[in-house]
C-alpha cells in the first residue's frame, strides 16, 4: 500500500470523516476485511455478511493498529463513512493502481485459476517484486484487497478474477485494466447464474479479453473451442497455448511420473525445455502451460520457465492438499470448490496417485448446476465406479445422494454410504478408513467438507 492520508482517501472514495481527530494520519499498510488480519497502519473495511457484520469489530481493528475503518456508518472510532464499502474499495484500488502502473496479468477460467496463479507467481518472483491474489480473493472485494497490497516496487500484479455472472469481469477489469489477459477454460462453474449454457459462460469469461488494448496480450487455451473463439473479441496480440500443434506455447512428449506427477517438453517460439511438475494429476499440464504462456509473453525463456515450473509447489489450501498420517493413511483435501470439470480431474488424479492402495472418496455437492444438477452428480457417481474406487461416502442432500445411487447402480463393486452432514461424514469415514488408505475429500465450499478433511487428517 502506498502511504495515503485519511483526508486523501476520503477524497478518492467520497467519504465523510467521523471521529477522526487527525485527517493527516497515514494509512501505510494494506486493507483487510477480516479484523484478525489487520496490520498496524492498515485500513479495516467493515463489510456486512449473512452471519457477521464487520462494523461490530471496528473497535477491535483500531485497537489492533488500524489507522481507520471504512464503514457505512459511524462506529465510535476513526472512520471513513461511505454509502458502499465494496464500491469504495474498488475506487481506492483503481486510484492506487493508476499511481503505481505495474504490469497487470489477469486470469480467469472455470477451473484451475488459483493453481495457475500460484504457478505464475513462482515463475515471476525471482525476477521482480510480484504481488499475486491471496488464496482465492478474486471477487469485487478480494481483487481490490490484492491491488492495495502493491507498492512502488511492485513490477508484476497477478490477479485471479472470478466471474459469477455476466458483467463481473467488466467490473473487475475496470478497477485493474490488464496488460495480459489469460483465459483457461470454459466449464459449468456458475452456469446457473450465467444463462444456463456453456456459450453463456464463454460470453462472461470473454469480457477479460475485451478489456485489453491493442498492445496487450490475449493468452488463450487452444484446446478449448470456447476460449479459442475469444480471439475474435479483441484487437490485442494473441498467444495460444495447449497441446494443439499450432499453439505458440505447447506441451509435447507428456508422461506421468512417480506419484502421478506429470512431465512434458515445454515448447515456445524461443526454445524448448523439460518440465517435471511437483503437482499431482495430468490436468496440471494445462495449468502449467497457461502460466508458461504468460511468462513467455513477458519475455522469459523456455529454459527459465521450465526450471521454475519444475521447482514450483502448491501454495493454496483446499486444492489437492495432501496430509500423511502416522498410520499410513493419506488424506487429500480438495474441498475448496467443485464443479463437474474439477470433480472429474480430481477423481482421476486421486485414482492415478493411489496405485494399489485402497481408496475412499468423501464427496459432497457441486453448487450452481441449475436444472442439470442431479444428472451431473449422477455422472460423478458413475465415474467413481468406473475408476474402481473402493468406498464412496456421499455427503449432503438430494444431489450427493444421486452420486451415491449412480455409483451403486453401476454394479462395479464400490461400497456406497451416505451422510447427512460433515459431522456424520467424519464419524462414518473414521470407522471405514483402514491403515494405508488414500482418502479424497471434495465438494463445493458451501458444503464445508474442508472441515471433514482436516478432521480426518488429524485422526
Amino acid at each position: 500500500m502506498i502511504p495515503m492520508t485519511l483526508a486523501e482517501i476520503a477524497r478518492v472514495v467520497d467519504a465523510g470523516l467521523h471521529d477522526v481527530t487527525a485527517p493527516e494520519a497515514l494509512v501505510t499498510a494494506p486493507a483487510a476485511v477480516d479484523s484478525r488480519e489487520v496490520r498496524p497502519g492498515g485500513l479495516f473495511a467493515a463489510t456486512a455478511g449473512a452471519r457477521v457484520d464487520g462494523h461490530d469489530y471496528a473497535g477491535r481493528a483500531v485497537a489492533d493498529g488500524a489507522t481507520a475503518v471504512l464503514a457505512t456508518r459511524p462506529v465510535g472510532v476513526p472512520a471513513l463513512v461511505v454509502e458502499d464499502v465494496q464500491r469504495a474499495l474498488g475506487l481506492l484500488a483503481g486510484h492506487v493502481l493508476a499511481r503505481l502502473d505495474p504490469t497487470v496479468i489477469a486470469l480467469t477460467g472455470s477451473v484451475g485459476k488459483t493453481t495457475t496463479k500460484d504457478l505464475l507467481a513462482q515463475i515471476l518472483e525471482p525476477d521482480a517484486p510480484t504481488i499475486a491474489t491471496d488464496r482465492s480473493f478474486n471477487n469485487e472485494l478480494g481483487l481490490p484487497l490484492t491491488v492495495l497490497r502493491a507498492d512502488p516496487a511492485t513490477r508484476y500484479l497477478v490477479l485471479e478474477m472470478g466471474a459469477g455472472r455476466k458483467g463481473d469481469l467488466t467490473y473487475l477489469t475496470g478497477i485493474a485494466p490488464p496488460h495480459l489477459s489469460l483465459v483457461l477454460n470454459v466449464g459449468a462453474a456458475h452456469i446457473s447464474r450465467m444463462g444456463g449454457g456453456l456459450a453463456d459462460v464463454a460470453a462472461a469469461k470473454g469480457e477479460l479479453v475485451e478489456a485489453l488494448t491493442p498492445d496487450g496480450y490475449a493468452l488463450l487455451n487452444a484446446d478449448d473451442p470456447y476460449v479459442l473463439g475469444m480471439a475474435e473479441r479483441t484487437r490485442a496480440r494473441i498467444v495460444l497455448y495447449g497441446t494443439a500443434a499450432d499453439a505458440h506455447v505447447r506441451a509435447e512428449n507428456a508422461s506421468m511420473g512417480e506419484l502421478a506427477r506429470p512431465a512434458f517438453d515445454l515448447v515456445t517460439p524461443s526454445g524448448r525445455a523439460r518440465v517435471e511438475l511437483g503437482l499431482i494429476g495430468e490436468h496440471q499440464v494445462a495449468n502449467a502451460l497457461a502460466a508458461a504462456a504468460a511468462a513467455y509473453a513477458l519475455g522469459l525463456s523456455a529454459e527459465r520457465i521450465a526450471a521454475r515450473l519444475t521447482a514450483a509447489g502448491p501454495r493454496s489450501s483446499g486444492r489437492f492438499e495432501v496430509f500423511d498420517r502416522p498410520d499410513g493413511v493419506t488424506v487429500i483435501n480438495d474441498a475448496y470448490n467443485a464443479n463437474p470439470e474439477s470433480m472429474r480431474a480430481g477423481l482421476r488424479a486421486f485414482r492415478a496417485l493411489a496405485g494399489d492402495r485402497r481408496t475412499v472418496a468423501v464427496l459432497g455437492g457441486m453448487g450452481q448446476q441449475a436444472d442439470a444438477s442431479r444428472d451431473r452428480h449422477a455422472q460423478v457417481g458413475r465415474l467413481v465406479a468406473e475408476l474402481g474406487i473402493d468406498v464412496l461416502i456421499a455427503v449432503g442432500d438430494d444431489d450427493p445422494r444421486a452420486t451415491a445411487a449412480a455409483a451403486g447402480d453401476a454394479g462395479l463393486g464400490v461400497s456406497v454410504y451416505t451422510a447427512d452432514d460433515v459431522a456424520e461424514a467424519v464419524t462414518l469415514a473414521t470407522g471405514l478408513i483402514e491403515p494405508g488408505d488414500l482418502v479424497f475429500v471434495k465438494a463445493s465450499s458451501e458444503y464445508g467438507l474442508s472441515a471433514c478433511a482436516i478432521a480426518l487428517a488429524g485422526s
